[in-house]
C-alpha cells in the first residue's frame, strides 16, 4: 500500500460544490453566511453566559459550553471556505488541506460523539439516582469525560488521517462535495473501493450507530423514570431530556446514513452533509437556549448589567 501511496500525483482537488448554477450559488452564499454567523454567535453566547453566571456553573451546562465549541469548530473547519468559494469560479483545496478538512471533521465529530454520551450519563444519573448525584458526577469527573471525548476525537481522526494518506491518487481529482471526507475521496482512489467501503463501516458508521442506540436506550430509561413522577421537577426533566435527544437524532442521523451506506447518491449526501455541517452545530443554541428557563434569565441578567453598564459611562466622564 505505501509503494502505491507514493505513486500518487494528485496535489489538489477541485470541489464541485452544491450547484453549477450562479443564482443557487448566491442564494447558498447568502443563506449558509447567515447560518454561520447565526452558528457563532449562539453558541459563544452560551459560552459566556454559562461562565458569567455562577448559577449555572453544573455539571449539565460545563457540558453544554463545551458542546458549544465543539460545534462552533465543527461549523468552522469548511463552511467559510465553502461560502468563499462561491464568490470563485475555480474552488480547488490542497492535498494537505484535504487531509486537513477530513482530520478535523472526525476530531470533531468523534469528540461530539462522545460528549453527547456523557451528557446523557449526566442526565441518566440526575434522574434515575438523584441521591447520588452529587458524588457520582462531580467536577473531577465532568472534565475527566471532556478529556477522554476529545482522546477518543483525536484517536479517531488519526485512524481516518493515516488510512487516507496510504491511498494512492493518480488521475480523477474532482469531488462532488464542497469539503473533504473519506466517503467521497476514497472514490477517488486507484484502488478497489471495496474494502475501503468495509474499512468506513467498520469505524465510522458501525461506531455512530452502536453509540446512537446506547443513547437511545439510556434517554428511554430516563424517559420511562420520569413517567412515574408528575411533579415540576420531572417536568423539567422531561424538556431536558427531550432537547437532547432531538440534538443526538439530529447528529447522528446524517452521520449514520452517510457512513453506513458509503455508496449512495452523492446528492443525498450533499443533502445530509449540509444538514450535519451547516445545520446541526446551529440546534445547541436553539435548542437549549430557547427552551431552557434558566438559561434565558441568566442571558436576561446579562442584559441588564450590560445596560445598566452602558448608562454608567457617561456619568463616571
Amino acid at each position: 500500500m505505501m509503494d502505491k501511496a507514493n505513486q500518487s500525483t494528485v496535489s489538489e482537488f477541485v470541489l464541485l460544490g452544491l450547484s453549477n448554477s450562479w443564482e443557487l450559488q448566491i442564494f447558498f452564499f447568502v443563506v449558509f453566511s447567515l447560518f454561520y454567523v447565526a452558528t457563532m454567535l449562539g453558541n459563544s453566547l452560551i459560552v459566556i453566559t454559562v461562565t458569567a453566571d455562577s448559577h449555572l456553573h453544573s455539571p449539565m451546562y460545563f457540558l453544554l459550553t463545551n458542546l458549544s465549541i465543539i460545534d462552533m469548530s465543527l461549523a468552522s473547519f469548511a463552511v467559510p471556505k465553502m461560502i468563499t468559494d462561491y464568490l470563485t469560479d475555480h474552488k480547488t483545496i490542497s492535498f494537505d488541506g484535504c487531509i486537513s478538512q477530513i482530520f478535523f471533521l472526525h476530531l470533531f465529530t468523534g469528540t461530539e460523539i462522545v460528549l453527547l454520551m456523557a451528557m446523557s450519563f449526566d442526565r441518566y444519573i440526575a434522574i434515575c439516582e438523584p441521591l447520588r448525584y452529587t458524588s457520582i458526577i462531580s467536577p473531577q469527573v465532568c472534565g475527566a469525560l471532556v478529556m477522554a471525548s476529545w482522546i477518543v476525537g483525536i484517536m479517531h481522526s488519526m485512524s481516518q488521517v493515516i488510512f487516507a494518506l496510504l491511498l494512492p491518487f493518480c488521475g480523477p481529482n474532482k469531488i462532488d462535495s464542497f469539503f473533504c471526507d473519506l466517503p467521497v475521496v476514497f472514490q477517488l482512489a486507484c484502488v478497489d473501493t471495496y474494502v475501503l467501503g468495509f474499512f468506513m463501516i467498520s469505524t465510522s458508521g458501525i461506531i455512530a450507530l452502536s453509540c446512537f442506540i446506547l443513547l437511545f436506550n439510556s434517554y428511554v430509561i430516563v424517559l420511562v423514570t420520569i413517567k412515574h413522577h408528575s411533579s415540576g421537577g420531572a417536568s423539567k426533566a422531561l424538556s431536558t431530556c427531550t432537547a437532547h435527544f432531538i440534538v443526538v437524532f439530529m447528529f447522528f442521523g446524517p452521520c449514520i446514513f452517510v457512513y453506513m451506506w458509503p455508496q449512495n447518491s452523492f446528492v443525498i449526501e450533499k443533502i445530509l452533509s449540509v444538514f450535519y455541517i451547516i445545520f446541526t452545530p446551529i440546534l445547541n443554541p436553539v435548542i437549549y437556549t430557547l427552551r431552557n428557563q434558566e438559561v434565558k434569565a441568566a442571558m436576561k441578567k446579562m442584559k441588564n448589567r450590560f445596560l445598566s453598564f452602558r448608562r454608567e459611562i457617561p456619568h463616571s466622564l
